[in-house]
């Protein structure tokens, strides 16, 4: 069961309209690392757990807040485009397109530097459920695979990507009521990293999942030998440097090698390939013969 709060989790008010930043903003919620993806993440990994209650209630509790950081976005969003006059943003787009053409720059920069059209057509002065050129949030960015260390490693991915863009559009805005609610989320992303590097910790010390994932695959049942070599797949042998190339494997049950040059070791797929089913219609070795034939 959920339950809202009329108040905001946090928030201060921009102080000034901003029509063109409230389309950039649209990518802290509706972008492929967005709010509307960590929020349906967490939830569905929590709705997913089968493992310790203590997991699945820690993923509940951060999907929950996530739910919270999209309302303050949106309310940013209403408030950005309030009192920025339709018409006057119109008359301004068309003035700058006009202007990139005589001055020679790029008319579609202008475009994609415009007020998003679909904030006054769609949403009458709202958010949209998408990213900051108008894709549409998809279920896809998200990932909820059951198994714990898997996504929890993918909630570190995210949250670093996240936090990463909402530092970029701190940079961008000179709005103290803006920068102020964006430094709030930034501290909350900076706590979700380190909530997800604890998590991997916490799980891997229990001994529910280890490196490699899953580590409930016997692991004789690769081929050992190929498990801990880097192949250098480049030229120069500057990769030979790193901490991936000698020493302890990073999960303690290898050697890491470094392989200058390797080899293929497998056979010429071509000389072997299966002959194209007559029915698909496609080109193979053998010349076909005309009915009249």
């Amino acid at each position: 069961m959920f339950y809202h709060k009329k108040q905001l989790q946090y928030y201060k008010r921009p102080e000034n309209p901003d029509p063109v930043y409230a389309k950039k903003i649209q990518e802290l919620i509706g972008g492929t690392f967005g709010e509307m993806t960590v929020m349906m993440q967490y939830l569905f990994q929590g709705w997913n757990c089968r493992g310790p209650a203590k997991y699945r209630d820690m993923l509940l509790d951060v999907g929950t807040e996530e739910i919270g950081h999209i309302e303050m976005l949106a309310t940013m969003i209403a408030h950005l485009l309030d009192k920025a006059p339709v018409a006057q943003q119109e008359e301004g787009f068309k003035d700058a397109v006009v202007g990139a053409v005589m001055g020679g720059s790029n008319p579609r920069d202008v475009i994609m530097g415009s007020m998003n059209p679909q904030h006054a057509i769609v949403t009458g002065g709202g958010a949209t459920a998408a990213d900051s050129v108008g894709y549409p949030w998809n279920g896809r960015f998200i990932v909820a695979s059951g198994n714990l260390l898997a996504d929890f490693r993918s909630n570190l991915h995210a949250e670093s990507q996240g936090r990463l863009q909402a530092v970029r559009m701190y940079e961008m805005s000179n709005d103290p009521g803006v920068k102020d609610t964006l430094s709030f989320m930034i501290a909350r992303d900076t706590m979700h990293q380190n909530l997800w590097l604890a998590a991997i910790e916490d799980l891997e010390s229990s001994g529910l999942e280890t490196t490699p994932v899953p580590s409930s695959f016997p692991q004789e049942l690769e081929k050992t030998e190929f498990s801990y070599q880097f192949w250098n797949h480049s030229d120069g042998t500057d990769s030979a440097e790193g901490r991936w190339a000698k020493g302890e494997s990073m999960d303690g049950k290898g050697e890491f090698k470094y392989v200058e040059d390797p080899q293929p070791l497998g056979p010429d797929p071509g000389p072997d390939a299966p002959l194209p089913d007559p029915k698909l219609h496609a080109t193979g070795k053998q010349v076909r013969m005309s009915p009249e034939s």
